[in-house]
């Protein structure tokens, strides 16, 4: 889905949104494996703090995710106006 939605904007709005939201989405999942990545590495050293961690690891991935999309959805209206 994903693939057909960048090939709508850059047949809609030019290559620039298309690349602009490919940047954003590549962001969108270093960010969310790097902070997996760091939160299994803390629960490997410290098995007692899972739940606290595997908690705050779920609200940074979902304000990366929400960062994510809106930088999707600027690139989106920046190239239709």
């Amino acid at each position: 889905m994903s693939l057909a939605l960048l090939q709508e904007a850059a047949m809609s709005y030019g290559a620039f949104a298309a690349i602009g939201a490919g940047l954003a989405a590549i962001g969108g999942g270093i960010g969310v494996g790097k902070i997996g990545g760091a939160a299994m590495e803390a629960m490997a050293r410290q098995p007692e703090l899972q739940g606290k961690l595997q908690g705050s690891a779920i609200v940074l991935i979902a304000f990366i995710e929400a960062i994510a999309l809106f930088a999707v959805v600027v690139s989106f209206l920046a190239m239709s106006a």
